[in-house]
């Protein structure tokens, strides 16, 4: 006999049939016993009597909750006025005549039944493998596929095709700092984890794929924040011969369509999603993520808004220098190269946000793709022509192979899921996020290596003042 998921038992009344998941509650009634068994799919009552099987019986009192279990037995309609109507197979029970134990569990560390929110989440990220089987954790999970699922499907049927691009790259300053992975074979020289796969996309445009996306992990070393994470994962996008307009609506379509699908409890503010400049943005709201809705407070108002024409330079004032507000990639609103270089504070950027609920959920821009361009903008940046070179020179080589005007952006799904299903964190969309503090507590990572691994990798530590 084959096991059959909870949720087929539904359509099985009469039959024979295995199944097996987890001890979600055990109640005794006299000389009843009954298992909430669970699995992936659903719960299914299942019924024990020594009247049936006195051995059974006894072996099914030794069982406890979480154990890991197998059981046979014939799909039976529940007794008038016994049916659950709140689960699915509510109206069905399993009289079991097998029940064989995979593994026994020792009670866990915390309830599992409650949405979580009063558990301490040190205790919580500890035991992530048990926290999951939350029904709130597991729905936040299933959402997350639906969504990923929902837009690989929307973008294909509108012609890009999905190319992944290498996790281990080259370290450049692209606005955030590195994680950096020393290489054994190459004495002193190092890998980077990829704060976006922007070079790869826009050598993808050079490369004539023209529709590109990707499910992206992205790796930020940035300090501690709370509702960041050093890795995230953005759906990525990059297109050739494309106006800023046609990315947007593009963004809107798939935003508009996904929640109509996905999320119909949810209700978009305004449609077209309401564009903003930059200089409007900040002089009405405050900020470049403004919350437009009127009621802060209606969780299910959805407010969509594009920010455009951001500054193309900003002064990072703890630096003493000028920093690119984006990314040094994107293309600036003119061709002057004097007025690149001489004029920073009043230089406009093809440069766009989506936000959501005061939320920065996607960013994007369209991309230098002229040589003299992108070099002014780098030299704007302090950098020397050798720096350049070194830095940037194998995207700068490729340009001078055929290039097309293009562009793209990379939404935050972490962040977008959050918003919709009205998590307070992005951890809680994640299956095993970090910290705030950048520490995986289940696995007690970051961790020392062994002498040996440093060896191979030509490193010492060195202590700082404070250890």
């Amino acid at each position: 006999m084959e096991r059959i998921l909870i949720k087929e038992t539904g359509r099985r009344s009469g039959e024979k049939v295995k199944l097996a998941g987890w001890v979600r509650s055990i109640r005794s009634h006299g000389k009843i016993i009954f298992f909430d068994l669970r699995d992936a799919s659903g719960v299914a009552q299942i019924v024990f009597t020594p009247k049936d099987n006195e051995e059974l019986y006894e072996k099914a009192k030794e069982v406890r909750p979480e154990w890991v279990v197998e059981i046979e037995g014939e799909v039976k309609e529940r007794p008038e006025g016994m049916q659950n109507q709140g689960i699915e197979t509510g109206n069905m029970e399993i009289k079991a005549f097998v029940l064989n134990v995979f593994s026994q569990a020792k009670t866990i560390p915390f309830p599992i039944d409650t949405d979580g929110y009063e558990i301490n989440e040190k205790n919580r990220l500890e035991h992530r493998y048990v926290d999951i089987r939350r029904p709130r954790i597991k729905r936040n999970l299933e959402a997350r596929h639906k969504a990923i699922k929902f837009m690989r499907d929307f973008l294909v049927n509108e012609g890009f095709i999905e190319v992944e691009t290498p996790v281990l790259t080259k370290s450049t300053p692209e606005g955030a700092r590195d994680f950096v992975v020393p290489s054994r074979n190459y004495s002193g020289k190092f890998y980077a984890l990829p704060q976006s796969p922007q070079q790869y996309k826009q050598l993808l445009m050079v490369a004539g794929v023209e529709k590109y996306f990707q499910v992206a992990r992205c790796f930020r070393d940035e300090d501690p924040r709370g509702d960041r994470q050093p890795e995230f994962t953005q759906m990525d996008i990059e297109v050739a011969f494309w106006e800023q307009k046609e990315i947007l609506d593009l963004v809107e379509r798939l935003h508009a369509d996904l929640i109509k699908e996905l999320f119909p409890g949810k209700k978009i503010m305004k449609s077209p999603f309401p564009v903003l400049t930059y200089k409007e943005a900040m002089e009405k709201y405050g900020t470049d993520r403004p919350d437009i809705r009127k009621d802060k407070n209606d969780a299910d108002e959805l407010a969509f808004c594009f920010v455009v024409d951001f500054p193309m330079f900003e002064y990072k004032e703890g630096d003493k220098r000028w920093g690119a507000m984006h990314n040094p990639f994107t293309r600036p609103q003119t061709e002057d190269i004097e007025e690149i270089k001489n004029n920073k504070e009043s230089v406009l950027a093809h440069q766009y946000d989506l936000v959501l609920n005061g939320q920065e959920i996607a960013g994007g821009a369209l991309r230098s793709y002229k040589p003299d361009i992108l070099e002014a903008v780098f030299e704007s940046l302090g950098y020397s022509k050798e720096e350049i070179k070194k830095q940037f020179g194998h995207l700068l080589q490729s340009f001078e192979y055929g290039v097309p005007p293009h562009g793209g952006i990379g939404f935050g799904l972490d962040r977008f899921l959050a918003v919709v299903l009205n998590e307070p964190s992005i951890r809680e969309v994640i299956a095993f996020p970090k910290t705030g503090d950048n520490k995986d507590l289940m696995m007690d990572s970051p961790s020392d290596v062994s002498k040996e691994q440093l060896k191979e990798l030509h490193l010492k530590i060195e202590k700082n003042e404070k250890e």
